[in-house]
């Protein structure tokens, strides 16, 4: 089952995005705050990070930027998340996949399928529901 790791300082986001993804078959990891957030990373080592890029305590950019420079988790997929329409901007720093709020959750499954590949075990899908 493949693990995703949750970022974001909205704790209503993080209940809600944490039971979509556990309903969908992901394990659940989370991180409220930028400066826990890449120790958390190592810490739990993720096949993607869902990381919103306005934190309380600065940007998520930021993470994804220190993410990039790390060799050992360069690689770490991350979908960066925003109410604004940052998508170059996260591009350019080298993120996987962006997506701007309010996004519907077949949206994101859909991203988290793709960019998690063919050969990653797909999570479960809930009866009335495609892959």
């Amino acid at each position: 089952m493949p693990k995703l790791m949750v970022v974001d300082d909205d704790r209503s986001t993080v209940s809600l995005l944490t039971l979509l993804l556990q309903l969908e078959g992901y394990q659940v990891v989370v991180a409220e705050a930028r400066t826990a957030a890449f120790d958390a990373i190592r810490a739990e080592r993720p096949d993607m990070v869902l990381l919103d890029f306005f934190l309380s305590d600065g940007e998520g950019l930021e993470v994804l930027l220190r993410l990039r420079a790390d060799p050992e988790l360069a690689e770490t997929r991350v979908i960066m998340l925003s109410g604004m329409e940052l998508s170059e901007k996260c591009y350019a720093a080298g993120a996987d996949g962006f997506l701007l709020k309010p996004y519907t959750p077949d949206q994101l499954i859909a991203l988290i399928r793709e960019k998690l590949g063919p050969d990653a075990p797909a999570g479960k899908t809930p009866a009335g529901r495609s892959p």
